[in-house]
């Protein structure tokens, strides 16, 4: 059995891949999410257009989006919350955390979208990048000449720093 990417642990044929292929319209803004994030990982262009909001289509590169979807590993979406969506709400919110790497590189991306249903229809409407939480230390920063905190003896930049 196929697994969907979006994380449902069902099988693809029976979540995001009827959405994805134009077989059924999405009842909830969560369901375009995970839709949206199936068809990065599977590199479906053509819905990240077709659920993109009407007016919000202008801007929308094609090239950019496939490069993009194609050069990287898709591994998880994480939904945080939702707000409004529902099958009776004409506008809602999926905060989220998709996954990938790029270039070598393990990302996460962090985002808190808005969908709007137009004439019976969810869309994404727009998305706000949630910024990462900064560190905060309990205890000072271990300087690079400071003693290793492992009791080695040694310099830290010459021990658990290196």
């Amino acid at each position: 059995m196929d697994r969907c990417p979006c994380g449902s642990n069902l099988p693809s044929s029976e979540c995001c891949l009827p959405l994805i292929k134009g077989d059924r319209p999405a009842a909830t803004a969560e369901q375009v999410m995970r839709a949206r994030y199936s068809a990065y990982a599977l590199a479906e262009v053509g819905y990240l257009l077709s659920s993109l909001h009407p007016d919000h289509r202008s801007d929308f590169d094609e090239k950019s989006t496939r490069t993009w979807a194609e050069g990287s590993q898709w591994h998880s979406l994480e939904i945080i919350t939702t707000e409004g969506g529902g099958p009776e709400d004409s506008e809602g919110r999926v905060e989220f955390v998709a996954l990938y790497t790029e270039k070598g590189i393990k990302k996460n991306h962090h985002e808190l979208a808005t969908f709007a249903k137009k004439d019976g229809i969810w869309y994404f409407a727009n998305g706000e990048v949630v910024p990462s939480r900064p560190v905060v230390r309990s205890t000072p920063k271990t300087g690079r000449n400071d003693p290793c905190p492992c009791g080695s003896g040694k310099k830290f930049k010459k021990c658990c720093g290196q």
